[in-house]
């Protein structure tokens, strides 16, 4: 049994493949297994593939036809005989002691989960990585259960709230088996991770979170998803398929489904900002739909919310058409029809962040403060300030 098996979803991406299994080819941990999962590539992959294949007894191809994300995840996770999983995508690429030092520290803890940082790397117009730290160093070292070591519910909502960031982690495969962890195999969807990761924490007994970063995040190969109205409500259907779970887990469905409303909040508003100008309008209205059936069913509590994020709810709730008209016209007062539809349709109005992490109130930097320290609360102002 090998100490970890690698999964490698894989279509159409034969100008950074090479790359990739390259990083994976030269790790040292040497007891491994590659599992490459060729979703129905019309490009070179597949060549590519079988190069390593057939030079390295390590590597595996598993040839489909084209049937998404979620399903290649799945597959190769049947088809996965390590003591633990890892996942690495294949437009980006690791260091060399990325499994060696993961794989140790979980055998050595016996951790169910063990995620780590990343980089967010860019080759053009330079190359240029960015180290992300996935949590504070306050949180990092500890072994702890996600459902029950947070007694604060803004803390708990904060950890939940980490970005999936799947592949910086490895997950024992018994754990995955055990629970029956799936990937959501919507046809053609996106943002399947959300969904995982969620089922990950809800399950997990051990989990540390290591500061250190191995993975490098390709951010000049992101595919335009937000262009496609078939895109628009793949968001929807991870928060779905997490309603799903839940039902089939009574003991936890109570407290997690809170959290998951909170968590929910922050990935609509993403998904809101960062799709088409035509079609936000008819994302906001659904969402609008889902927050008022999640407070008529009781699982809205005010507790899970930064004041201001609670605050922008309950407008979202009370009036979609309202609330989309005033983000569109931010700080420009009421305006007539006519304004408004020309701000709708001016391609180049840009929305005002609603989920920006830097702390707004007085309030809301003491939490900060609390939760993570003084340095991490002052390091993620500035960044976040940098980035707007």
């Amino acid at each position: 049994m090998p100490k970890v098996s690698i999964v490698v979803p894989i279509y159409n991406v034969e100008k950074y493949l090479r790359i990739c299994l390259e990083s994976i080819q030269n790790q040292t941990l040497k007891d491994i297994e590659v599992i490459c999962v060729n979703d129905g590539s019309k490009d070179r992959s597949k060549d590519i593939i079988m190069e390593f294949v057939n030079s390295d007894p390590r590597f595996q191809i598993i040839d489909k036809k084209n049937t998404g994300y979620g399903n290649s995840m799945n597959i190769g996770f049947d088809r996965a005989t390590g003591e633990y999983i890892g996942i690495v995508e294949s437009d980006d690429f690791v260091d060399p002691d990325m499994f060696e030092t993961l794989y140790n520290h979980a055998h050595e803890n016996k951790l169910d989960v063990l995620k780590s940082g990343y980089y967010f790397y860019w080759s053009l117009p330079k190359e240029k990585n960015v180290e992300e730290h996935i949590a504070s160093k306050v949180m990092c070292g500890k072994t702890f259960c996600p459902t029950t070591a947070f007694k604060d519910h803004l803390e708990k909502s904060a950890f939940f709230n980490i970005k999936p960031t799947i592949w910086s982690s490895v997950y024992r495969k018994e754990f995955i088996r055990e629970n029956k962890i799936r990937f959501n195999e919507t046809p053609g969807a996106s943002y399947q991770d959300a969904s995982f990761n969620f089922k990950v924490w809800c399950c997990a007994k051990r989990v540390q979170l290591m500061d250190k970063a191995f993975l490098h995040y390709r951010q000049d190969n992101e595919s335009s998803s937000v262009n496609s109205v078939g895109k628009v409500f793949c968001v929807c259907d991870e928060y779905a398929e997490m309603e799903r779970f839940l039902n089939d887990h009574p003991l936890i469905k109570d407290e997690m489904e809170y959290v998951k409303s909170r968590i929910k909040y922050d990935s609509y508003m993403w998904n809101y900002e960062r799709v088409a100008q035509e079609y936000k309008y008819i994302f906001i209205e659904r969402a609008g739909a889902e927050f008022k059936r999640d407070r008529d069913e009781g699982y809205l509590d005010p507790s899970y919310f930064e004041q201001y994020k609670w605050d922008d709810l309950l407008k979202l709730i009370d009036d979609p058409i309202k609330y989309h008209t005033n983000r569109m016209l931010k700080g420009k007062g009421s305006v007539g029809s006519e304004e408004y539809q020309a701000v709708v349709n001016s391609a180049s109005y840009k929305i005002g962040s609603a989920i920006t992490l830097l702390p707004r109130t007085a309030a809301d930097t003491v939490q900060c403060v609390k939760d993570n320290g003084v340095s991490y609360t002052i390091r993620y102002a500035f960044k976040r300030l940098l980035q707007r």
